[in-house]
């Protein structure tokens, strides 16, 4: 395929030099009614190029075909039988996949150190969850992928599942066994879908981590706007096979996404692959050069403790994305939101993540010398001055153990039961109606559903008090709790035993 064309740049392109006036929406008109102190800040050609797909870019038959070009070119990029684009993230992406695999009351296996959109999924499409808990490191205090064994055992003891939910890449940049998972699900016939949200990059270097439809995977959900050069929201569906319908996949999007999708996200995407595959190894080798001497730096640096190919070494993880630069602060006294903090205040410099123990920063693309100094140095001034921050009370991680809670009610039940808000010293034993996710990364501690425990309330109290968000939580003080009501339960197991 010719991969010099991009049909949503050329025919954003050619909308404009045909100076089209549309009557219908955008009603800013393509930037003529917009507020000039707005377009003063994000540009007039933010607004330019917000064409409607239809009656814009195309016209009403498609008969152009621009959309579905763009996506034969994207799959053909990375060795997809088929590629749909999505306006609307890879949280929704993701809600899509699995409906596509599992309906309302079916079985899914899911890994259970999922984004707070995977349990979302599970609420709104109301599948039942089948938890396969992911590898513990317990020096890092950090969750790995599972690996095949882990997923074989699961669909033994639940053969009636519909699939498996692989997270890989993680937060962290730690991968599963993509193949070796795909061959399990593929021995009981059913598909794996991979949130592969932190590699769209992947299918572009061989020194990468293994890219999911390379390794067998059936479907793979990316977030481009991650590790790649699209906006915000942009997400492809990458599927091959025929385990997941092609068909299925596309009404379920339809069903859940967007009917304005957005031109600067169809642009964008269309762009990103042109470049990809046209100088997509050169990029990469650049970028990846440039993560192995900030790791070599930072290696050299007191108190700081970069993540290298040793958790592979170890065996807890089956490869590393080497341009996730993960970095334990703990020998500086400090935590890694405290280290965050302290970045954006004093040196202006955001980090992609933190938690108790670390900070992660991504290296891609659009690194260059000067991003690569700014960042050593932030990092040595933060070596220097460490002993100048305030101390914070501890935040007590629990033992791997105590993080793997009893699922006592399917999550969307839980989610829609009348509810209780219980004092904290009082919710012990009781079950969760809400999601409880300290932010970044996003991974809920307690899932609707779930029986809380005395050590998940002291390590979320304690991480509250050290500073850590929780905002999904109806109280983020983490004081009181959302639970089930113990009259709704109550009523639960009556009618259980009437209709045995």
């Amino acid at each position: 395929m010719d991969h010099s064309r991009v049909p949503v740049l050329e025919a954003l392109e050619d909308f404009r030099r045909r100076g089209d006036i549309a009557y219908g929406p955008p009603g800013h008109k393509q930037g003529r009614g917009v507020d000039p102190r707005v377009a003063e800040i994000v540009g007039l050609d933010v607004f330019r190029s917000d064409v409607l797909s239809l009656n814009g870019l195309d016209d009403r038959r498609q008969s152009q075909g621009v959309l579905s070009r763009a996506q034969e070119l994207m799959a053909d990029a990375v060795g997809a039988e088929h590629a749909f684009f999505s306006t609307c993230g890879s949280s929704l992406s993701v809600k899509t996949a699995m409906l596509a695999a599992a309906g309302p009351g079916e079985k899914l296996l899911l890994s259970r150190n999922a984004h707070k959109s995977v349990i979302a999924a599970v609420v709104v499409n109301g599948v039942e969850p089948i938890w396969v808990h992911p590898k513990f490191d317990t020096e890092r205090h950090l969750a790995h992928p599972p690996e095949p064994d882990d997923v074989r055992r699961r669909l033994r003891e639940h053969p009636d599942a519909k699939g498996m939910l692989l997270i890989t890449p993680t937060d962290w940049g730690s991968c599963a066994d993509i193949g070796g998972v795909a061959r399990v699900c593929h021995e009981f016939d059913v598909p794996v879908i991979v949130d592969e949200a932190w590699g769209a990059h992947l299918p572009f270097h061989p020194a990468l981590p293994a890219w999911g439809m390379d390794a067998e995977a059936d479907l793979v959900v990316t977030s481009v706007h991650k590790m790649g050069g699209a906006v915000e929201q942009s997400s492809v569906f990458h599927l091959q096979y025929d385990r997941v319908s092609p068909e299925v996949l596309k009404q379920r999007e339809d069903l859940l996404g967007t009917t304005s999708a957005s031109s600067l996200v169809y642009a964008t995407l269309d762009g990103w692959r042109r470049q990809m595959v046209e100088q997509g190894y050169e990029l990469l080798e650049a970028a990846l050069r440039r993560a192995e001497r900030i790791r070599a730096v930072v290696a050299d640096l007191p108190g700081l403790r970069p993540m290298g190919l040793e958790v592979v070494e170890e065996g807890l993880a089956a490869d590393l994305d080497p341009l996730k630069l993960v970095i334990d602060v703990r020998k500086l006294g400090i935590s890694g939101m405290q280290a965050a903090e302290w970045l954006r205040t004093h040196r202006r410099v955001d980090v992609g993540g933190s938690d108790t123990c670390r900070i992660s920063a991504s290296i891609t693309c659009a690194d260059d010398d000067e991003t690569e100094t700014v960042l050593v140095d932030a990092l040595a001034a933060l070596v220097e001055r460490a002993d100048t921050i305030e101390r914070r009370p501890p935040v007590h991680l629990p033992e791997p153990s105590a993080l793997e809670l009893e699922q006592a009610m399917l999550p969307r039940e839980a989610f829609f039961a009348p509810v209780e808000h219980v004092p904290a010293e009082r919710a012990a034993g009781r079950i969760s109606a809400e999601m409880i996710s300290p932010y970044p990364p996003g991974v809920p501690v307690v899932a609707p559903g779930e029986v809380v425990t005395d050590e998940v309330l002291d390590y979320l109290r304690s991480g509250v008090e050290h500073g850590v968000l929780i905002p999904d939580a109806a109280d983020s003080s983490v004081r009181t709790l959302r639970v089930v009501a113990r009259g709704s339960l109550l009523m639960r197991e009556m009618l259980k035993k009437l209709f045995k």
